[in-house]
């Protein structure tokens, strides 16, 4: 697989950080303008770039495909040849990782809303 100019790894530097974990890497690279919204919308189903891009509202092409460009080096997201985008088994165990974290953002904005009250 070859890396890019731009691609996050384990063991470089990220944005925050120095220290090259992995950890930082990653939320370097789901941090990134809609790369999380990327994810979401090949939860389910494999999507042409053009599908993709309007299931994202629209972005512009250059952002788009910058995004994939990455999240395909990472591994976390697969082009088949006659299906177009997809998560790899590894972005698959990426969004399954995070699913906690809805749980958590629920209670977050119950107990926001409770003491704007």
């Amino acid at each position: 697989m070859a890396r890019t100019s731009t691609t996050l790894a384990p063991g470089t530097q990220a944005r925050g950080s120095r220290s090259g974990r992995p950890i930082m890497a990653l939320l370097d690279l789901l941090g990134r303008r809609w790369a999380l919204r990327v994810l979401w919308e090949l939860r389910s189903e494999a999507l042409t770039f053009r599908a993709l891009r309007a299931r994202c509202d629209a972005m512009s092409p250059s952002v788009l495909n910058q995004r994939l460009v990455e999240l395909r080096d990472a591994g976390i997201v697969e082009l088949e040849r006659d299906a177009g985008y997809r998560l790899s088994r590894e972005g698959g165990a990426l969004l399954h990782a995070l699913a906690p974290l809805r749980g958590w953002a629920a209670r977050w904005a119950h107990r926001s809303a409770r003491s704007s009250r």
